[in-house]
């Protein structure tokens, strides 16, 4: 898998108005395609967030020795690049509706 990053980057973080029928395609059942694009968006707001950590934790300096607080440009440009980037909600319906996820349901009911 590609990193997801370069993957949004063309992608417009708008909200907009979808076709529910587009959903229901590949499903059947529209509760089953949110249940669906909710934890990949989930898996991606996860990914994210540590891999921001990650790099802003490369800045991180000790209190004790820190006498004043200085600006860091780069630390800058990394926070404003991730706040750039689009909901990760947005970007799972995206990879939905361009049949990039795919799901497999166990079943429940066994008969014993």
């Amino acid at each position: 898998m590609t990193d997801i990053k370069t993957q949004v980057q063309g992608l417009d973080p708008n909200l907009h108005a979808r076709d529910v029928k587009q959903f229901v395609k590949d499903t059947g059942n529209i509760y089953e395609s949110l249940a669906i694009i909710a934890k990949r968006a989930k898996q991606l707001s996860v990914d994210l967030k540590r891999e921001l950590h990650e790099k802003l934790d490369e800045f991180a300096v000790n209190p004790e020795t820190i006498e004043e607080v200085t600006e860091n440009k780069e630390q800058i440009e990394i926070s404003k690049f991730y706040e750039r980037l689009p909901n990760p909600a947005v970007i799972a319906t995206e990879e939905y509706l361009a049949d990039g996820l795919h799901a497999r349901f166990t079943d429940k009911k066994k008969k014993f």
